[in-house]
């Protein structure tokens, strides 16, 4: 397989790169006029990033709720029938 080559000055590739360099921040990121959005339905106010990067109880929730405890033998299951 050929490879094709494009010729590329110096000045050209130069003008690529400060090109791609000005697509970048022009400066501090502001809120937009009218200020922060207000907190969403249901929240007394905006929550801070740190809180939001905790996880709720939900996705974590605590393993105290399991039924079979010490590997305890299983009762009697009058539905586990052989298969017909």
């Amino acid at each position: 397989m050929k490879r094709l080559a494009l010729p590329l000055s110096p000045g050209l590739a130069l003008g690529l790169v400060l090109a791609l360099a000005a697509c970048g921040s022009q400066g501090p990121l502001q809120w937009p006029q009218g200020g922060p959005p207000p907190p969403a339905f249901g929240e007394e106010e905006t929550p801070t990033p740190e809180a939001m990067l905790e996880p709720p109880p939900q996705a974590a929730p605590l393993r105290i709720d399991d039924v079979v405890r010490n590997s305890e033998e299983r009762a009697e299951d009058p539905f586990d029938l052989p298969p017909n």
